[in-house]
């Protein structure tokens, strides 16, 4: 890039568009820099104009009283306070305002003009450093204005141009998206004005699917501002291969026109004008050609707005489209289908490159990363019938909206051909009824305790080796660690285990819905099943919470902690050694738990121990002593119970006593292997932190040699780029950079559960008709109903609980376990029948209803709701 100071040292106050070569952003800002490659594409008609470069905006800044000052203030706020935003943000627009354009700046600005053409009437846009971009566009951020006359009157609108800079919505949209507001900057793009006939959008990817084989073209009539305010309704055509495969032809009452005196006027359009096309089909098809051409040469889809005068197209911007999902890179040009790895973990969240490249280098499957997420390519399992339907129902028994999503895409027949010769392998049908012999392993818990004994030996094994090796050494080691960590991953009889548990457990709700008309049986007959160390560790913190509740200068210390080191001044309370000595024990056995804990970037329990707090205070004031294990003890007895009356039941039908063995042997399946379903990812988690700790070792020494500015600088590299900085002592710092960048606006993406490699993104739907109207539909993963306050939780370190409440949440790992003892049921918006959140809720009791879409969103904290868990569906209710 290059830099800024350049056009200072030359006095550059202005440059032609046709001098912007695409890679001067600090310079012209993101619009700018966007139409300076506009003019080098052949053929392609657009304005001709030129910008006021960010060194004219620096210089008019430097007269604003107090800047600096005024920026460091604005910087402070919280993004959600809008009064405090609004008051400074208005204070700094109406400074600069005020201010007069020094003569020097005004001379080059009305000197460009003039030499455009005087006499013409100019558009004069914003075109912000942090603007346009792809991680972020910033659209209808900064102010444009239409139609100014004259070059006098061009300065003076560069000016309020340079105000909106600090507009009360674009001073949020920065600090919502973790752009510093000191570090941008403002140029101002002015062009002669086009008086269109008809002007509009072009998406080349659909910006609502995001297929990127299709694109949308919204028309109206006039100025395109009439669309861009959401003044007309405009006509929407939808083209695919050069063909229009969609079009709604709107009735477009009004349009806005240029004015002789300047500005720009709403008019009434003509009865007869209102319902006619604003474009021909040929039109249609050759904008579309145009924006396949542009989208071409910047090498990702656009946002095009364009104007049409007499029959020519003109181009007046062209952004990125910064809210498709990227798509997982293949090596070939078929078509793919990628489900989301996430969602199967239950955790959604973007994760950084380290994160990434660690989980697919420890994986069993491969896997592509797009977006900050992981997916699997599932083309070939979906073309070959004999792996197709296994894998859909799999995807069923995990995330029904998953399948649906698969199943749609199968229906289009052309997407995926059908290849009977394509290779079978991996995928079983899971859900396939069971008969009692189908696991052919004992029930017997001494099988299981091997397992366990087996894993922790393994993990032993890596502490006490890890600790030697560093450098590069470190790395060698770590390569034959993942060899080890995959072995374990996929000892078979591990597996065996799990899906004795999963088998048994589809195999008695489907037997005894059958025999007993009994829904959802093996919800209760999984209560607190032995060995899930997942549920165990939420027991766990309510005796945790038993040791610190008689100590009250404990509890009121533990309410005022700010920082991690709270654990060594414990000791100076009364109680205070027995409570750190409690809490010590409870990370020593769960602290490398953490929410996304499958990104080894995210901070674990033990380096941020602050994060269990409020849970554990929420313990101390709502539960009773004792509560574990008198909750613990219920849930036995109850299962125990259920047991009995089943079996008591089957034993009075016909052929009862054969029923009742089978049944018999199913039960104890359950209770002895469905805990071990949690125990694999404990395992993976426990080496991923002692892998974190001796990376994070590696990264401190690099900090100190000043290769990277912080440790956490590492987390933006992959693994094998970690690797090489450490054997070369090397960082490329725009790498870095960029890689942050990238990674706040992944944040802000959703992933889909499936993927096409078109880029379309497909979430499935529930195809049910048994639910009331008004209710949000979900999965049942556990029985009963309850009623109680919503209270939406997105950070579990803010949790704020009262007795009865229901979570409802976005997804839950297993580090959210220790909340599941203090509600009164679950709502989420992702899982499915084996997730660790419905497994835990069955384990707990917990009324539960999983994969609710935007449930975060359409249900208002505090609002009141039932939670209709055997049937699958949320009431919201009145009041």
């Amino acid at each position: 890039m290059r830099e800024l100071s350049t056009y200072e040292t030359t006095g550059q106050y202005v440059v032609d568009l046709r001098d912007i070569d695409g890679t001067q952003l600090g310079v012209v800002g993101g619009k700018a820099a966007h139409l300076g490659v506009l003019t080098r594409i052949d053929g392609l008609r657009m304005p001709a104009g030129c910008c006021v470069t960010t060194a004219a905006f620096r210089r008019a800044m430097a007269q604003v009283p107090s800047i600096d000052d005024r920026l460091d203030q604005l910087a402070r706020l919280d993004p959600d306070d809008r009064e405090a935003i609004r008051a400074r943000s208005a204070e700094i627009r109406h400074a600069i305002e005020g201010i007069r354009v020094p003569d020097d700046l005004t001379a080059a600005i009305t000197g460009a003009v003039e030499a455009l053409d005087g006499r013409a009437a100019y558009a004069v846009r914003s075109s912000a450093t942090a603007e346009d971009l792809p991680t972020a566009s910033f659209a209808g951020q900064h102010d444009t204005y239409l139609n100014v006359l004259g070059p006098t009157a061009v300065v003076e609108h560069v000016r309020r141009c340079w105000a909106s800079l600090f507009s009360e919505r674009a001073v949020t949209y920065r600090q919502r998206n973790g752009v510093d507001h000191r570090t941008v900057r403002m140029a101002v793009v002015v062009q002669q004005m086009v008086f269109p006939d008809v002007a509009g959008i072009l998406f080349t990817a659909d910006p609502v699917t995001g297929n990127r084989k299709v694109s949308s073209v919204d028309a109206s009539f006039g100025l395109g501002e009439a669309l861009v305010s959401g003044l007309v309704n405009p006509d929407v055509y939808t083209v695919r291969d050069d063909e229009i495969v969609g079009r709604v032809i709107a009735t477009k009452r009004r349009a806005v026109h240029a004015l002789p005196a300047g500005g720009t006027r709403e008019q009434a359009l003509d009865p007869q004008r209102q319902n006619q096309p604003a474009l021909t089909d040929n039109q249609v098809v050759r904008l579309v050609q145009l924006g396949r051409r542009i989208e071409a040469h910047f090498g990702r889809p656009q946002d095009i707005e364009w104007c049409l005068a007499g029959d020519a197209f003109q181009i007046v911007q062209s952004r990125p489209i910064t809210t498709l999902f990227p798509v997982p890179r293949a090596g070939d040009r078929d078509n793919h289908v990628y489900v989301s790895v996430g969602h199967q973990q239950m955790m959604t969240d973007a994760m950084k490159p380290l994160g990434l490249s660690m989980w697919q280098l420890t994986a069993m499957a491969p896997m592509q990363a797009a977006g900050g997420r992981l997916f699997v390519d599932v083309t070939q399992r979906l073309a070959s019938p004999a792996t197709r339907a296994a894998l859909l129902e799999i995807m069923g028994k995990g995330d029904p909206l998953v399948r649906d999503a698969l199943e749609t895409v199968l229906d289009r027949a052309d997407f995926i051909p059908t290849r009977p010769d394509a290779a079978v392998g991996g995928a079983r049908a899971a859900g396939a009824a069971a008969g009692p012999a189908a696991t052919p392993i004992d029930t017997d818990p001494a099988f299981l305790a091997g397992l366990v004994e087996r894993s922790q030996a393994s993990i032993a094994a890596l502490r006490r080796d890890i600790r030697t090796k560093t450098g590069t050494a470190l790395f060698d080691f770590l390569t034959t660690a993942f060899a080890e960590h995959k072995r374990v991953l996929s000892d078979p009889l591990s597996m065996q285990a799990i899906m004795a548990g999963m088998e048994a457990t589809w195999w008695l709700n489907d037997q005894l819905w059958e025999w007993l008309g009994e829904k959802n049986a093996a919800d209760t007959l999984t209560l607190s099943a032995p060995g899930n160390v997942t549920s165990e560790m939420g027991l766990a913190l309510l005796d945790v919470a038993d040791v610190i509740r008689p100590h009250p200068e404990v509890v009121a210390f533990l309410h005022s902690v700010e920082d991690e080191s709270f654990l060594d001044e414990l000791p100076k309370l009364p109680g205070g050694t027995e409570a750190r000595h409690a809490i010590e024990a409870y990370l020593d056995r769960y602290g490398m738990r953490c929410v996304g804990e499958i990104d080894i970037t995210r901070p674990r329990w033990r380096e941020r121990p602050t994060t269990l707090l409020p849970v554990l205070l929420e313990h101390v004031r709502n539960a009773e002593p004792g509560a574990a294990a008198r909750r613990f003890e219920h849930g036995r007895q109850a299962a125990e119970q259920k047991a009995q009356e089943v079996l008591s039941r089957l034993r009075a039908l016909p052929d009862g006593e054969r029923k009742a063995t089978e049944t018999k042997r199913m039960i104890d399946r359950v209770r002895t292997f469905t805990g071990y379903r949690e125990y694999p990812k404990y395992d993976i988690i426990s080496r991923y932190f002692l892998y974190k700790q001796a990376l994070l070792a590696e990264a401190e020494r690099l900090a100190r040699a000043r290769v990277i500015g912080e440790k956490e600088d590492v987390f933006f590299l992959t693994f094998q780029e970690f690797h090489h900085a450490v054997r070369t002592n090397q960082v490329d710092d725009r790498l870095v950079r960029r890689r942050r960048a990238e990674f706040r606006s992944y944040e802000a993406l959703r992933p889909p559960r499936v993927l096409t490699s078109d880029g379309e993104t497909v979430n499935g739907a529930y195809r049910r008709d048994d639910v009331p109207a008004g209710a949000l539909v979900g999965l049942p993963v556990s029985t009963g109903a309850v009623e109680g306050r919503a209270r939406v939780i997105l950070d579990l370190a803010h949790a704020d609980l009262e007795p009865g409440d229901i979570l409802v949440t976005a997804h839950t790992d297993p580090s959210w376990t220790p909340l599941f003892v203090a509600v009164a049921g679950l709502v989420t918006e992702i899982g499915g029948q084996m997730t660790h959140g419905a497994v835990i809720a069955r384990e707990y009791g917990l009324p539960a209803v999983v994969g609710v879409a935007d449930a975060t969103r359409l249900i208002p904290d505090g609002q009141r709701i039932r939670v209709h868990a055997t049937d699958g569906y949320v009431e919201i209710l009145p009041g």
